[in-house]
C-alpha cells in the first residue's frame, strides 16, 4: 500500500486543501498521514528532503504534488 503525506502550516488556503485532497484519495490503495509542519517544526527538514518547496503539498511515492500556494518552506521555518 502507498502512503500519502500531506504537509500543511495550517493556514487557510492549507487546511480547505487538506479537506478537498483527502477525500478524493482512495483509502483502500493510499495510507494518508497529515504532518502540521507549524506544530510540528522537526518535520520540516523531512518535507524539504523529499521536495516539497511551499504547503499546502501532497507527496504519494515520492511524487510531490504542490497545490495552490499557502506559504514558502522558508516562511514556515520561521
Amino acid at each position: 500500500m502507498s502512503k500519502a503525506i500531506f504537509y500543511h502550516a495550517g493556514c487557510p488556503v492549507c487546511v480547505e486543501a487538506e479537506q478537498g485532497v483527502l477525500d478524493y484519495l482512495d483509502k483502500s490503495k493510499i495510507t494518508p498521514e497529515v504532518v502540521h509542519l507549524g506544530t510540528d517544526q522537526d518535520r520540516i527538514e523531512e518535507a524539504e528532503k523529499v521536495g516539497v518547496k511551499s504547503v499546502p503539498a501532497l507527496v504519494i511515492d515520492e511524487n510531490v504534488y504542490h497545490i495552490n500556494f499557502g506559504a514558502s518552506l522558508a516562511d514556515v521555518k520561521r
